[in-house]
């Protein structure tokens, strides 16, 4: 009788990524989840397999690491080591007999691309198969995994979906922006892996880099600092200049696949640019692609404490300018990612959520990363736990010193302890929502959601009893003016003269403003306990930005000085204006995969001059996107109809945004689509 010989093996990809449920993911090779079996069919010639007579050895290569794992009739398979199993063989006499094999992976394996092999001995040879090569990911539905998530509803969420919302803004005037994380996109997958391959631990020593992707505290590690561009060859270069004339205005990016797949195309030259939430953005897709739960968090008023010592100090001129003195900033709002993991590192008590932020802003372990911080230490202010605790902790609980002074001299100081981490929040789960998570990293006190814009700083009473604050009257929007009252009490039995310095200055989001754009002077009398209510306007001339933004931000301070006593009061306030937003509409609430669509996109121009600019929509799981040249005039309402063709099923997005050359700002709009199978 003839010889044992295999003649081919069938890797079983889709019927394996569908049981793996990673059956959206595109690669090259086979993509799997540790911790789960997969089964290979194999044909063979000659005589009847017998495994008296004949050894099948899978050997499982990652880089200079292998294993070998012998075939075994029977047997459980082990939790904590690969093993592979023979499930049946097909004798059939007319056809090629075939051999169905089972092979499981420890929960406990390294992410990353792997290639098997097959060895067979027979009593006369020794054959090697190469079968392939398949990408292991990390398994949120098993329990041995250490990123295991026990709810269905959130590993649809944190893993699975690929539309999102990220917010940006104040807490008083929260912007909800659509991004596509697109992990399902053509090639994305492949390129994740690449940022693992990149980095300088790989680079430096590729056994223990292999070794130690077993665990997502390292990958959180690896990916934080692969993200930003500075150590490395990673994805994206930060720039908070206002000028990007050589690269992409970072409020222009609308999903993650355009920037992974630019880096990959140039050699993995940093792409041009990114900010805090593009950054976060990119970190939740590679996350996701690999197996690790992860959402997308803002923290409004996020303290950027460069000394350590969990104080923010602000600096203001007697004119109420806000002064750029000490390294020390509050940013209106800042975008970091958390990740779901167990912390056997840290002992018992904070698996879970893990802050990580690849922003690139201060150094960790001589590298532009930050965390995995777990979100339990932080509440509990254990600020010894690894990693970079102390800085997010700063970030959300800082002590804001505000300054007033002249020629170096200090003329009066308050303390505010409640401005920092004002708000923290994510998207909500199966819904484009918001959700308040602020009491999962604060203990102190529960901050209620603004639903007004009345903005009181705290007030600051000098021993005269003078009491100020801010009103904004209505949500700022791009085009209109910014109506805001000024409301001053005198709280003493006499009256007083007042010198009343107001001042308006432009910012970024991520430090402290430049000079002034917009002031107002002048002197006034107040009664005894008299309150005095002024009313205020900034024209949008006055405030029109040179860039384009999605949302300008502004700084506006005023000191009231008491001339008699030379006491002084300031209130200030920090705030955007919004662009105003596209909207969406579907024709047919009944949306099929693979059927063409119709969707209209309405825009009414608020300004008094006509405007100019590009719209680009897109779908998450749709390849095309729609691009448009448009010039409306003022006052016109100008509707777009889109045709838009859905590639995937399930909950999707289509999401559009508009670049105006002048006024220079980005308008973004988003409809959430359930898409049904055909």
């Amino acid at each position: 009788m003839d010889e044992f010989k295999v003649r081919t093996v069938d890797l079983q990809q889709v019927q394996n990524q569908i049981r793996h449920k990673t059956d959206g993911l595109s690669s090259s090779t086979l993509v799997l989840r540790r911790g789960q079996e997969f089964t290979i069919l194999m044909s063979y010639e000659g005589r009847p397999f017998d495994p008296m007579k004949e050894n099948l050895i899978f050997r499982i290569v990652l880089g200079p690491l292998s294993v070998e794992v012998p075939v075994t009739r029977l047997g459980q398979p082990s939790l904590n080591q690969w093993s592979a199993v023979l499930e049946r063989s097909f004798p059939n006499p007319t056809r090629p007999r075939a051999l169905s094999v089972s092979l499981f992976s420890p929960a406990s394996a390294s992410v990353g691309v792997y290639t098997l092999q097959l060895r067979v001995e027979t009593r006369v040879t020794v054959k090697t198969h190469l079968l392939g090569q398949f990408t292991l990911l990390c398994n949120p539905w098993s329990q041995a995994d250490s990123v295991f998530l026990q709810s269905e509803d959130l590993r649809t969420e944190y893993v699975m979906s690929d539309i999102g919302l990220l917010f940006k803004g104040s807490s008083g005037n929260i912007v909800s922006r659509p991004w596509s994380f697109d992990q399902y996109d053509e090639g994305i997958l492949d390129i994740c892996m690449k940022l693992l391959q990149l980095s300088p631990q790989h680079q430096a020593d590729m056994g223990k880099d292999l070794l130690n992707r077993n665990s997502p505290v390292y990958i959180g590690r690896v990916i934080s600092a692969m993200v930003n561009s500075n150590d490395d060859k990673g994805v994206l270069m930060g720039n908070w200049s206002g000028d990007f004339k050589d690269g992409v205005n970072p409020s222009k990016w609308s999903g993650s696949a355009d920037i992974l797949r630019m880096w990959a195309e140039t050699q993995f030259s940093p792409v041009k640019y990114g900010q805090c939430w593009v950054f976060a953005a990119v970190m939740c897709t590679v996350m996701r692609a690999l197996g690790i739960p992860t959402r997308v968090v803002t923290n409004f008023n996020s303290a950027h404490d460069t000394n350590g010592n969990m104080v923010i100090e602000e600096y203001y001129s007697e004119m109420g300018e806000k002064l750029p003195i000490g390294r020390d900033s509050i940013w209106n709002f800042h975008v970091w990612v958390e990740s779901w993991m167990k912390r056997p590192d840290l002992g018992r008590g904070y698996d879970g959520w893990q802050v990580l932020d690849p922003t690139p802003q201060e150094r960790s372990a001589e590298m532009f990363r930050c965390g995995p911080a777990a979100v339990t230490a932080i509440y509990q202010r254990q600020v010894d736990a690894q990693y970079d605790v102390p800085f997010v902790y700063a970030a959300v609980n800082g002590n804001v010193h505000t300054v007033i002074v002249r020629n170096g001299k200090v003329l009066s100081t308050s303390i505010d302890k409640s401005r920092v981490g004002a708000l923290i929040c994510t998207k909500h789960p199966g819904s484009m929502r918001m959700q308040n998570i602020t009491s999962e990293y604060k203990n102190e006190m529960v901050l209620k959601k603004k639903h007004t814009f009345f903005f009181p700083m705290s007030y600051h009473a000098a021993p005269q009893g003078l009491a100020v604050s801010l009103q904004l009257l209505k949500a700022p929007i791009i085009g209109e003016n910014i109506s805001f009252n000024i409301i001053i009490t005198n709280k003493v039995a006499s009256p007083k003269l007042l010198r009343k310095h107001l001042n308006a200055q432009n910012k970024e989001y991520n430090r402290n403003p430049a000079g002034a754009f917009w002031e107002a002077h002048g002197d006034m009398k107040i009664g005894p306990k008299e309150t005095v209510t002024m009313k205020h306007e900034i024209s949008f001339k006055e405030y029109m930005r040179k860039e384009a933004m999605e949302d300008s931000l502004v700084n506006l301070a005023v000191v009231i000085e008491d001339v008699k006593s030379q006491e002084r009061v300031l209130a200030s306030e920090e705030f955007n204006i919004r662009s105003p937003a596209l909207n969406i509409q579907v024709q047919n609430e009944y949306v099929v995969i693979n059927a063409q669509q119709e969707a209209t996109v309405t825009f009414t121009n608020p300004f008094s001059t006509a405007v100019s600019g590009e719209l680009i929509v897109a779908c998450s799981g749709l390849q095309e996107k729609v691009q448009k040249r448009l010039m409306i005039q003022p006052r016109e309402t100008t509707r777009m109809p889109i045709n838009f063709t859905p590639r995937m099923a399930g909950a999707r997005m289509l999401y559009a945004s508009l670049v105006l050359m002048n006024p220079p700002t980005v308008l973004h709009g988003f409809k959430a689509i359930n898409v049904q199978e055909s």
